[in-house]
């Protein structure tokens, strides 16, 4: 039989190491209990980065990767999570914290052993997002239905009140705002018209029934108008106050033209702004924006990297970047930042 030695030891430079080193850094205040057994954050997140660095992403293959290779193995000591305990620690809402804190501790590694300085680079790109490329919605049409729609409220609620006296004050003008209240009202108006209909079946011709489809076709109309005034309101939400466009298909994308331009037409795709800063070769920050002009995301970014402590002392960016404002608080409130174009 061949004699086969247990112990296992990457070679000297693995990148297993590095990241071995780099999570021993952070600061783990207690352990991720998810799943059957508890396993430490650490351990998951030393997997996790060293299979995405060999371009594993699928949960089942991380998990089948940690039982099969040696380096894997030598970085979470033996044991093997599963695929369900990788996945729930990958969309933990923890995670984005000890991302943060991960940067943070790189950066200050990177630093003392003399890789990085304190000139960072910024720069970014637009990635398509997985969204159908047609189902877009836009700010400025958004606006002008809803205000057709409100038009539309307006002229049938004044119908309304010309043929339902019975329950509409001469004095009263009804507005869009009293929709809820009108459609209550003709509801009850239907049930009591059933009655009459019920008890004059026989009638020929009869105005219970006559007012009834009036009454039916009222109703219906206005629910459509308030269903479509929630739709638009759902919009408006969806939209926030930068974009003025997003995807039905992935919400939180915006159309925005990208280099992935085949056509040569311009045309607008959903996507993500992509920002990343760097020092000598080295990521030390990033975001992500729903914004594409680059213009809007230089100062977000940067107090980003001021609060997570990655912020060298001069940045460079491209006159993409350069606007007034960003120009003027950067003076005035990070006077300890060179800014170069």
């Amino acid at each position: 039989m061949l004699d086969i030695p247990t112990a296992y030891e990457p070679e000297e430079n693995h990148p297993a190491y590095q990241i071995n080193k780099l999570v021993e850094f952070l600061d783990f205040t207690d352990e991720y209990t998810t799943g059957r057994y508890p396993y430490h954050p650490g351990l998951l997140l030393k997997l996790v980065l060293f299979a995405h660095a060999r371009g594993i992403r699928s949960g089942r293959k991380i998990s089948q990767f940690a039982d099969e290779n040696k380096v894997a193995m030598w970085l979470t000591q033996g044991q093997v999570p599963s695929y369900r305990t990788i996945n729930r620690f990958r969309v933990d809402g923890r995670m984005e914290d000890i991302i943060l804190d991960m940067f943070t501790k790189l950066r200050e590694q990177l630093v003392a052993l003399g890789v990085i300085d304190e000139v960072v680079f910024i720069d970014g790109t637009k990635i398509l997002a997985n969204a159908n490329k047609y189902s877009f919605v836009w700010r400025k049409n958004t606006i002008r239905f809803s205000e057709l729609n409100k038009a539309r409220a307006t002229a049938l609620l004044k119908e309304i009140k010309a043929s339902q006296s019975n329950f509409c004050q001469e004095e009263t003008e009804l507005t869009f705002d009293d929709t809820d209240d009108v459609i209550a009202r003709l509801e009850t108006r239907l049930e009591e018209l059933d009655q009459i209909v019920e008890k004059t079946n026989k009638v020929s011709p009869n105005p219970a029934k006559k007012e009834r489809r009036t009454v039916k076709s009222q109703n219906r109309k206005l629910k459509e108008i308030r269903d479509k005034n929630k739709q638009y309101q759902q919009q408006m939400e969806t939209f926030g106050t930068q974009r003025n466009s997003y995807s039905k298909t992935d919400t939180d994308a915006t159309f925005m033209r990208v280099k992935e331009d085949p056509m040569m037409n311009g045309q607008l795709k959903p996507a993500y702004n992509v920002q990343a800063a760097v020092s000598n070769q080295m990521v030390v920050s990033y975001d992500i924006f729903q914004n594409p002009t680059d213009t809007r995301v230089l100062i977000p970014l940067i107090k980003k990297m001021k609060d997570e402590g990655t912020l060298g002392s001069v940045v460079v960016a491209d006159m993409g970047y350069g606007s007034e404002a960003n120009y003027r608080l950067l003076e005035d409130e990070m006077s300890e930042v060179t800014a170069l174009h």
